[in-house]
This record gives structure tokens, C-alpha cells and sequence, in this order.
């Protein structure tokens, strides 16, 4: 698992262009020994590439960064995400609940608070559910990823064939006007593609930092998105051209 300084490098690394061994031991009051075994730690994630006194951030869109360290980035963005999205569903909905860590936000946010039948895509989702007596709890089949706990393959995207599902919360590795929404895993995306094909509501949750950027595999065009919802970290730029494409903002 990640620690902290790391976390934090990597939240540098989306506004600076380099992070340098000097700056951050003395941001963090550590030596500059221990900053290379972080980085160091970190390429062999594939979340950065070293260069000389530093390092830069690993430009293949492919790379999907540990679930252990999503979880430890952007957690006051995703709880507010979460509540939001919760929100938005009536009671006796029919959810698809997607894996990921804000949709992870959006689960927690679900508990205690209306009748609902979900279908949970992770078991991390399914577990926070699982004892909620409110909820009716579904999860599609599949083979279970290793780390992320996501369920793939044909099973899980057969599971969404025999149902039609009011809403469905989709998690991303990025969102673009121009390259819609798209994931990391092809696996993984083919899956989110059966789901969003058996919902009659479709409702992104991306942090801000997800709004403009693109990962390996396409998902879904972004006029099919009905909602984003966002946080305040978002561009405005972005934010504006989602909304001009048709699709409704909420940021938090």
C-alpha cells in the first residue's frame, strides 16, 4: 500500500509538471534518501517516471493507479460527490452501482435512507451494503479483479441483459467532450457498457481532476451521459463544455 507522501506527490504532479527530490524532503522534513524510496515505490506502480532530481507523471493512458491509493486522494471531493449523487435517487429505485472509489462514496451515501434494489458491481460496494436491511442487494457474476474488486467478463456482462434498471452511477478513468467517457481496463469498461445499455438514467461521478482527461477504453460517447456530477476542483472550462454538450452539471 501507498503512504501519504506518496499520495500527495501524486496529487503535486496534477498542477506541476515535475516534482523535484530537493522540494519535497523539504516540503515533508524527510531526507532525500527517503523521497527516492517513495519514488522509486511509485515507478514500480507506474504512477510516475523518475528523471534526474525528480520525477515526472507517467503519460500512458493505460496506467490505473492502485484502488489502496485512490482511496487515500480527493476523499472530502468524493464524500461531497457521493451525497449529492445519493440524492438524486427516489425510494424504490432500481440502481446499478458501479466499482470505484466514488461510486464507493455514493454506496455509503445510500445507507439507511430509502427502499432500493442495487446491483453492486465490487464487492468493496457490496460489503458496505450488504447489512443495510433497506436495501435489496444484487451482484452480477463474474470474475473478481485482483485489488480492485470489480467484477469482469462475460458473466458479469451478461447479468444486465435480463434487466432494465432505472439509474446507474458509472465511475471513470476519465471524462472528455471529445473522448467521452472512458476507463482504464478494457475489461472493465466492456462491462460498464452492458450496464449503461440496461439503464434508463445515466449519472457520472468524477472528481475534478478526472473532467478532460482520457484513459485507454471507451465507454460511451459523452451525450449519453445524462448527469455529471462533480466537485469545485473541476475546470470551469470543462465544466462548460459538458453542460454546452447537453449533459447536466452538478458540482459541489
Amino acid at each position: 500500500m501507498l503512504n501519504q507522501r506518496q499520495a500527495k506527490m501524486l496529487d503535486l504532479l496534477e498542477t506541476e509538471e515535475r516534482i523535484s527530490v530537493v522540494d519535497l524532503a523539504r516540503l515533508f522534513g524527510v531526507s532525500d534518501m527517503t523521497i527516492r524510496r517513495d519514488l522509486e515505490g511509485l515507478e514500480q506502480n507506474g504512477a510516475i517516471s523518475r528523471v534526474h532530481g525528480g520525477a515526472v507523471r507517467a503519460q500512458s493512458r493505460s496506467y490505473e493507479p492502485p484502488f489502496s491509493l485512490r482511496l487515500m486522494r480527493r476523499n472530502e471531493a468524493k464524500r461531497r460527490i457521493g451525497e449529492a449523487a445519493a440524492k438524486l435517487v427516489s425510494n424504490g429505485e432500481t440502481v446499478i452501482l458501479d466499482a470505484g472509489t466514488t461510486t464507493l462514496e455514493v454506496a455509503r451515501a445510500l445507507r439507511g435512507l430509502r427502499d432500493l434494489r442495487v446491483l453492486a458491481m465490487s464487492l468493496h460496494a457490496a460489503n458496505l451494503l450488504s447489512e443495510d436491511p433497506r436495501i435489496e442487494l444484487m451482484m452480477c457474476g463474474g470474475i473478481v479483479r485482483f485489488g480492485e474488486q470489480s467484477m469482469i467478463g462475460a458473466l458479469a456482462e451478461q447479468a444486465f441483459a435480463t434487466f432494465s434498471f432505472d439509474t446507474y452511477f458509472l465511475s471513470v478513468g476519465g471524462i472528455d467532450v471529445h473522448s467521452g467517457a472512458t476507463e482504464y481496463n478494457p475489461e472493465d469498461a466492456a462491462v460498464k457498457r452492458a450496464a449503461f445499455a440496461n439503464a434508463r438514467r445515466r449519472i457520472a461521478v468524477a472528481d475534478g481532476s478526472k473532467l478532460g482527461s482520457t484513459a485507454f477504453a471507451r465507454v460511451c460517447n459523452i451525450e449519453n451521459i445524462d448527469v455529471i456530477v462533480t466537485d469545485s476542483t473541476a475546470p470551469q472550462s470543462k465544466v462548460d463544455e459538458m453542460h454546452n454538450a447537453g449533459v447536466e452539471m452538478i458540482v459541489v
